[in-house]
């Protein structure tokens, strides 16, 4: 945990018992609490270059969701329910509550941004505000697709085929996957800091790589199953919503987010920034910018 304490100098380093699935997590600052929340292949270290920041403002947790990072990795079923972002949402309500924090603020990038959407139409009464980082929402996302979003996020493609097949073809290279998959972007390797990048790297083990395949299962399955009954029953996210992507990213060539959330949340504000897909690594003081305005409004 002295990697963790280094990104996060000041930081408390926590692990919550949910009740199912312990949650690995850092917390610090005073003030209202703020829940952050990142994506794949990624942990908490991704909100290093944040998260001090607000912490003069904010009581920030981020955590490592379930499957990732030093969190727990459950069992999975034929339906990969335990990856399903509302089990997932169930544990980060959980870890909150334990924490003494019955409603909160949630932002959450990538995987994490699917996860906070899926816990403010949940948990209404838990999610203050949200913020998601490049992404639209993923029924939108797959209902959408063409052979650009196909070509650009090969991944989302890959990583839902049957078990073993990503987990074997991933496990004979790690380092070099995850190096291909996040370096691959507009800024390249640029934004990652050594000391969040070992991380990465120590963190992307084939218990962690079999997790994040069936969180992504999950959302081509259970999740848009849940997705399409909210649909369904008007159910909405009612708390206000911002996003932000990358004016560089798939997410900007590929989709219109503000129209895409604006579907499913009943107040959206938002805007791109001068990025790629990482923007808490990218453009950390813009970030911070965004959500102390937003939070703190």
């Amino acid at each position: 945990m002295v990697q963790q304490e280094a990104l996060f100098p000041g930081f408390r380093v926590l692990d919550v018992d949910t009740g199912g699935v312990r949650v690995h997590a850092v917390a610090g600052g005073s003030g209202p609490p703020l829940l952050l929340l990142h994506g794949y292949p990624q942990t908490h270290a991704i909100w290093h270059k944040v998260a001090p920041r607000l912490a003069g403002r904010f009581t920030v947790v981020a955590p490592d969701l379930r499957g990732y990072g030093d969190s727990g990795k459950p069992p999975t079923d034929a339906r990969h329910e335990p990856y399903s972002k509302r089990e997932m949402a169930k544990d980060l309500v959980a870890a909150m509550r334990g924490l003494g924090f019955a409603s909160f603020f949630v932002a959450g990038h990538d995987r994490g941004g699917r996860v906070a959407h899926r816990l403010a139409v949940d948990h209404p009464d838990a999610v203050a505000r949200l913020a998601v980082l490049d992404i639209s929402p993923t029924l939108a996302m797959y209902e959408q697709t063409d052979m650009a979003f196909a070509r650009a996020y090969w991944h989302w493609f890959f990583l839902v085929q049957k078990a073993p097949i990503p987990e074997t073809m991933i496990g004979a290279a790690p380092a070099f996957y995850l190096r291909h998959k996040m370096g691959d972007g507009a800024a390249g390797m640029t934004p990652f800091a050594p000391e969040a990048w070992a991380e990465y790297e120590r963190c992307f083990t084939p218990e962690a790589i079999h997790a994040s395949c069936e969180d992504y299962r999950a959302a081509a399955g259970i999740d848009l199953e849940h997705d399409r009954a909210d649909r369904e029953a008007g159910r909405r996210v009612s708390c206000p919503l911002l996003a932000l992507w990358g004016a560089n990213g798939v997410v900007e060539r590929c989709f219109r987010p503000l129209e895409d959330w604006g579907r499913v949340a009943t107040s959206v504000s938002g805007r791109a920034l001068p990025a790629g897909h990482y923007l808490p690594e990218e453009v950390p003081g813009l970030v911070a910018d965004e959500f102390e305005s937003f939070f703190g409004d």
